[in-house]
């Protein structure tokens, strides 16, 4: 390929390498859809990573790493003769215009939240049996909650303000206090369903708060085990109050 545009120079030479991997390279003949599907995972969660760091540089070669899977199986599929990348990139490009009528027909928009209700709508249309369709059952709990909530808003099944929705919180949480042993799971399930639903009301993505602060108690933590390793200790012989120390000094830097 040689065009004037270098996006599909770009795009026509991974296609080409493809080929000659599959001919010719032993470990990328013997990969399948399945024997990729876990690498995929990984190469996706590495992306997220990126993101939540802010690192551009490897936000770029996690982007790529996921390239070359999406055409990897492209590849795999035009081999069985069940479709090309071709067939991909046309069938996302009309999903999008179909999906934007705004764009590319006659309705009327003025927000973003239109948009997004007029995107379920289409997809009814299109033949989803639920609204709740589209969100895959293998997502983490706490992505398919906000997923399934956001979904189910668009409709208008929501509450009308957020003061309700935090009342629900006090609500589930009494009722947690109150439960026998054999309900406190679900019960702590309530509490979680909600408490996703109120960083929704806030335009947080609770997965991603979540993970930053999974981030920022990884890093604190390994401030405790550096000053312990730093006064000749493992950890273990730190007292509760040592810890308490080092982490609020860590928690004044980070």
């Amino acid at each position: 390929m040689n065009t004037t545009d270098p996006r599909l120079n770009a795009f026509g030479r991974l296609l080409n390498i493809m080929d000659e991997l599959r001919e010719k390279c032993p470990w990328d003949q013997k990969q399948s859809f399945e024997s990729l599907r876990h690498l995929t995972i990984e190469e996706t969660y590495e992306l997220s990573d990126a993101i939540l760091k802010n690192d551009l540089n490897e936000l770029k070669k996690e982007l790529g790493d996921l390239m070359l899977h999406l055409v990897f199986y492209s590849k795999i599929a035009s081999e069985i003769n069940a479709f090309d990348v071709s067939d991909v990139l046309n069938g996302i490009c009309e999903k999008l215009i179909s999906r934007h009528p705004h764009i590319y027909g006659q309705v009327e928009v003025n927000s973003a939240e239109d948009v997004k209700k007029n995107w379920e709508q289409l997809k009814l249309k299109e033949g989803n049996k639920s609204v709740l369709s589209g969100v895959p059952a293998s997502l983490p709990a706490l992505v398919k909650a906000s997923r399934m909530q956001d979904k189910a808003a668009q409709v208008g099944f929501d509450w009308p303000n957020i003061e309700p929705v935090w009342d629900k919180i006090e609500e589930e949480m009494q009722e947690f206090k109150e439960a026998k042993e054999a309900n406190k799971e679900a019960e702590f399930g309530d509490i979680l369903f909600s408490l996703v639903n109120y960083a929704r009301w806030n335009n947080i993505n609770p997965d991603d708060a979540l993970e930053r602060t999974n981030i920022k108690f990884k890093k604190r933590f390994e401030a405790i085990e550096a000053e312990a390793k730093a006064q000749g200790k493992s950890i273990q012989e730190l007292s509760l109050a040592e810890m308490d120390e080092i982490w609020d000094k860590a928690k004044e830097k980070i």
